[in-house]
């Protein structure tokens, strides 16, 4: 049997600079990250009143009738996922809504005119979740070995990351899939959830639920830092599982790469040491565009889903 939770990691040595504790949260989290690409952090700098406030506020919005809440509905289908108030298609209509927000200062963002505080909360939430995103890519960063510095001026451009704020409908008679297995195309992501619960991640071949904790964000590797990382790293698979009677409530963010990123095999992952590139090299936009299909026209066969295997290399 597996243990039955991922790692918890307190940050608190990488903002007081303890390299003693640094070192022994950085060997779990690179057993993690080698293992299933999963870990919480705590002391993590983003304000345990405003994640509260913030899941409080989500429930208020989608609460309101459908016709509030589409005033913020896109304005466009720009990328990675249009800015605002989107429900999932037809046939998936009975799982989820969510609202996308860019970047704050995007022109692309539709803000909610209600509640009244949930723009200025929104925005706080993003800048605070950057700052964590900056800190936990440097510590990715050192786990692999890498230059000082390297993650994050190899995804320097921060226009494509997204705050998505999350409502999953209690479940059906017929299934309790709030979204099915998958990987992340990002590269790294962040979550916490509401009591409710329902995020599950795959470990040695069994699925983990991962218990809500006040405070805790849970933390995964996404499809980029598999493919630098020559798969050292694994972009974790995971799933959200909803329970009967009640809605869950969540927020994620993702730390995307943007433009016309080139993502292969990293060097120091594969020629410097003699090992063979397990994926062929892609354009990131290119990629992320056919994740989004998947999501937004479902194939109708499960081999004819976009992920990482579409770009493996037999070795």
């Amino acid at each position: 049997m597996v243990e039955p939770c991922i790692p918890t990691i307190d940050l608190t040595p990488f903002l007081k600079e303890d390299e003693d504790g640094k070192k022994k949260a950085m060997d779990i989290i690179t057993q993690a990250c080698s293992e299933y690409g999963f870990f919480q952090i705590v002391n993590h700098g983003v304000s345990i009143d405003l994640m509260k406030r913030s899941i409080e506020l989500s429930k208020t919005f989608f609460d309101y009738p459908h016709e509030e809440k589409s005033k913020s509905s896109p304005s466009s289908n720009a990328p990675p996922l249009p800015a605002g108030y989107n429900r999932e298609p037809m046939h998936l209509a009975e799982r989820k809504e969510y609202l996308v927000v860019c970047p704050p200062a995007s022109c692309l963002n539709v803000y909610p005119e209600n509640p009244p505080e949930f723009k200025e909360v929104l925005e706080e939430m993003f800048a605070q979740l950057s700052k964590t995103g900056v800190l936990v890519e440097n510590i990715i960063n050192e786990c692999l070995g890498l230059p000082h510095n390297f993650l994050n001026e190899f995804n320097h451009d921060r226009s494509g990351d997204v705050l998505v704020v999350f409502r999953y409908f209690p479940a059906s008679k017929n299934e309790n899939i709030g979204i099915t297995e998958h990987e992340d195309s990002t590269c790294i992501s962040f979550v916490f959830q509401d009591e409710v619960g329902g995020l599950q991640v795959l470990k040695n071949g069994e699925w983990i639920p991962i218990v809500p904790v006040e405070g805790t964000i849970v933390v995964n590797v996404g499809d980029c830092i598999q493919v630098l990382s020559n798969k050292k790293f694994k972009s974790a698979t995971h799933r959200v599982v909803r329970t009967g009677g009640r809605s869950r409530y969540s927020y994620g963010f993702f730390r995307n790469v943007t433009g016309d990123k080139w993502v292969e095999p990293l060097p120091q992952f594969t020629k410097e040491i003699g090992e063979p590139p397990n994926y062929k090299g892609f354009l990131y936009k290119e990629y992320q565009q056919l994740r989004i299909m998947n999501v937004t026209h479902p194939p109708s066969r499960p081999e004819d889903v976009i992920n990482l295997t579409h770009f493996a290399i037999d070795t």
